[in-house]
């Protein structure tokens, strides 16, 4: 039986596609520019100070570890966008991690970049570190960390020092990591100092550079602890730990040879067993993925289809639907992304004229919200790609599950149980790209942030947040005016729309994506017409874990 392959019926010079291509351009070149500014860390003064001390910055040292050529994936580039301001802010959340290859082979990158506060540990450094962690975990990914670090930012300590997802973490998932056989390489190439210290001597291998420091506490606070005067480099210099302590395990004379014998070493790693998916050589879609931009509308009135999107991301642009004339505003099938056998679950945008459930009474069903129908098939194809091994791709445009009598007789909160359920006990890697909207329970159902996908990517269209901002605005100044009214205050149109302007506004910049991504609510803000590479990056690393436990759903709704 031959695959099914979408057709496609964009008409690429509409007026309405070149409107769609023009407004997505404008934000993907925004985000770039502001990635770009992000990437200049503390700025040229800090960097200047970094090079005089004979040492690369963090991106130069990534630059150099990764394969000649190959691509590096930066994840959480804009931890921290917009916050601690007060303190100067802090780029990047003063550390890049991605992934790239080294020697060929996948690897997790955490870098401090000292040009940021010497490198120190924000609230949110220590989160990204976490998560980048936490994503070697998920994906049995080998790390390196490129240590250059003054510790813990002191002002903020009580945010950063003593909870479950603060600093301490980072050791714990140091111990846990190698306790799984997750390869860990450390390269201390500046400072590193206090809690800090604990992170390169916790890994497989330390390597360290002259002129760089690791102690638990620096000269002056040895000197006011126990009177003892000392300097940095008899201290925690790099000789005294290969020579005395035997802490490093190689010490280099600079960081162009610190990283040589990185590459080294991962050239010499062997490999993990194979993962139980279907992979096969990958073929590109029949259309072009810059053709995105146009068929995309971040309108919310505006319909499209989504299989117009899926054509541009999968394999030959082949779609085996599942259950297509059921449920229709959530799509459902198998596809290739780089070879890689997923399930796509997708919501559908486009308005649906159906069978009302129990009649033969034709009903409109509006694209983006999720139906009973569709709850309940979306849920029995996840549990067929749990049963048959097949990673999920989850592509998010949603308005939120269908509220009122008629969704309420049909039984939708007992089918949007049952597919958070399967959602949430899936044990094949889940992959989420918010295109457009993902509002209220539809992105739990979606595999939202809070459901363990491997991954979480966001298009710059994307808004995330409990509803919509004319919605939230709308009530929360209805709210406001019966409170006013119960004080006896009067409020004239003019106020009353000002009221709303400005609480949309507010909601309306905390549903962008770069607030989201700063606060790694998601992973990266991805350009539409490079999903498909993304995910195929992804998809090659979650391939790196080959365990699967058993699928088990608990009970089910029916």
């Amino acid at each position: 039986m031959a695959a099914s392959i979408l057709k496609t019926s964009v008409n690429t010079k509409s007026p309405e596609f070149e409107k769609n291509t023009r407004r997505m351009i404008d934000l993907v070149t925004q985000i770039k520019n502001e990635e770009e500014q992000i990437r200049q860390g503390g700025g040229a003064k800090t960097i200047e100070s970094q090079h005089k001390k004979g040492r690369l910055t963090a991106r130069e040292r990534v630059a150099k570890l990764v394969d000649p050529g190959a691509q590096f994936f930066e994840l959480g580039g804009f931890a921290a966008y917009e916050m601690y301001e007060e303190w100067g802010g802090a780029p990047s959340a003063g550390t890049v991690t991605g992934i790239a290859r080294v020697c060929g082979r996948t690897f997790m990158i955490i870098a401090n970049d000292a040009t940021v506060k010497a490198g120190a540990f924000f609230p949110m450094t220590a989160k990204k570190v976490i998560r980048a962690q936490n994503i070697a975990i998920d994906n049995h990914i080998p790390t390196v960390y490129l240590v250059d670090s003054a510790g813990i930012f002191l002002p903020l300590q009580e945010d950063v020092f003593p909870d479950t997802d603060d600093f301490g973490r980072v050791f714990r998932n140091n111990a846990v990591m190698s306790a799984m056989g997750i390869p860990q390489l450390a390269a201390i190439m500046g400072m590193c100092v206090a809690g800090g210290a604990y992170l390169p001597v916790m890994c497989d291998h330390i390597l360290m550079t002259e002129g760089s420091g690791l102690f638990l506490a620096g000269p002056a606070l040895v000197q006011a602890a126990i009177g003892q005067k000392t300097s940095a480099e008899d201290l925690g210099g790099a000789k005294m730990h290969a020579q005395i302590s035997g802490t490093v395990d190689f010490r280099e004379p600079n960081d162009e040879a610190c990283i040589a014998r990185i590459r080294a070493l991962a050239d010499k790693m062997g490999a993990t067993g194979a993962a139980p998916f279907s992979h096969i050589a990958a073929r590109e879609p029949l259309y072009s993925g810059e053709e995105i931009y146009g068929i995309f509308s971040g309108d919310p009135a505006k319909q499209y289809d989504m299989r117009e999107i899926i054509a541009r991301i999968v394999d030959a642009s082949e779609f085996e639907e599942y259950r297509a004339e059921y449920g229709e505003t959530v799509l459902c099938g198998y596809a290739r992304i780089g070879g890689w056998a997923v399930g796509i679950v997708a919501n559908q945008k486009k308005h649906v004229q159906t069978m009302a459930r129990g009649s033969d009474q034709k009903r409109l069903e509006f694209g983006g919200v999720i139906y009973t129908e569709s709850a309940e098939k979306a849920a029995r194809f996840i549990l067929d790609c749990n049963q048959n091994r097949v990673p999920l791709i989850f592509l998010h445009d949603v308005n939120g599950f269908m509220v009122g009598k008629d969704a309420e007789w049909s039984g939708i909160i007992r089918a949007g149980a049952k597919m958070v359920n399967a959602v949430a006990n899936s044990v094949v890697p889940k992959i989420t790209v918010i295109c457009g909207g993902s509002f209220g329970a539809g992105h739990y159902a979606m595999c939202g942030k809070a459901y363990d996908p491997r991954f979480i990517f966001a298009w710059p269209t994307a808004r995330y947040a409990v509803m919509s901002g004319d919605a939230a605005a709308g009530t929360l100044v209805e709210i406001k005016l019966k409170q006013l009214e119960r004080e006896g205050k009067k409020v004239d149109e003019k106020a009353k729309k000002a009221l709303y302007e400005s609480v949309r506004a507010t909601y309306e910049h905390q549903t962008d994506p770069r607030y989201a991504a700063a606060r790694l609510w998601v992973d990266a803000i991805i350009d539409p017409a490079h999903t498909r590479d993304a995910l195929i990056q992804s998809l090659e690393a979650a391939a790196l874990n080959p365990e699967i436990r058993e699928f088990k759903t608990g009970v089910l709704q029916t």
